[in-house]
């Protein structure tokens, strides 16, 4: 490792980015370059170290199912994916409106995949993500009632540009279900996004919720400033395994 002043009071300062490129430029020859372009050069490398880490950390806390990345969309499996639509969506700007995604079709299609690939990118975007399954969540709440951590768990998740609600309407909903549920979709209502998936079509939400009037309030908040993509077709781990139907599974 180089032994520099310059280099250990970088190190000392926490400019690790810039320690390193530092260490680099010291083995080439740089002479062409200006003050101004390397001193450039030793802050790109700071800044993009810094945004590499900071990328690092959003992920490991959103929790996001594994190899979920734009890039490695399947467009070409028929399961009425609108490309256009979900591309759209890839650049970031429903975020900036604080709109929301419900992603719905049968098991396998890759709901859950896609809306992780969303968050993903929403995370590279600089926003902050979360996934958890609507079981899970209001489970989490019940627990947090209980032992005096449940304003504190609203407030994180309200502050959560990009919250993932999976296996939505699976869950049998209870009244206190029902209630923690608009607290959490009432925090984000206007000021963030959320990306619901669920087997049942949205038409049918209503009725899974179970009371009119918290349907009717939690659904406002939730479905009308929403992109709704329909998947259809087959099992994509179906289809992965090389199976098409029950007849030749068997």
């Amino acid at each position: 490792m180089l032994n520099h002043p310059t280099y250990d009071k970088l190190t000392r300062l926490k400019l690790f980015g810039m320690a390193r490129a530092f260490a680099e430029q010291s083995g080439l020859d740089l002479d062409h370059l200006g003050f101004d372009e390397r001193l450039g050069l030793l802050i790109d490398h700071e800044a993009t170290e810094r945004d590499g880490k900071a990328l690092a950390l959003r992920l490991q806390r959103a929790k996001l199912k594994p190899n979920a990345a734009a890039e490695d969309i399947d467009y070409r499996h028929a399961r009425g994916l609108d490309k256009p639509l979900f591309q759209r969506l890839l650049n970031g700007n429903w975020l900036t409106a604080h709109q929301n995604v419900l992603l719905t079709g049968p098991t396998g299609v890759g709901k859950t995949w896609l809306a992780c690939a969303l968050a993903h990118q929403a995370c590279r975007q600089g926003y902050s993500a979360y996934y958890v399954r609507l079981p899970r969540l209001l489970d989490e709440l019940s627990i947090g009632r209980a032992d005096g951590r449940y304003s504190k768990l609203l407030k994180q998740l309200a502050k959560i540009d990009t919250l993932i609600i999976d296996d939505w309407g699976l869950a049998v909903l209870d009244d206190v279900h029902r209630r923690d549920l608009l607290e959490v979709l009432d925090d984000r209502h206007g000021v963030r996004s959320t990306i619901v998936t669920s087997q049942i079509p949205i038409e049918h939400w209503h009725a899974a919720i179970g009371d009119a009037t918290l349907a009717d309030a939690i659904l406002d908040r939730l479905v009308h400033n929403a992109h709704h993509l329909n998947l259809k077709g087959e099992s994509m781990r179906k289809k992965r395994a090389g199976l098409t139907s029950t007849h030749q599974q068997e």
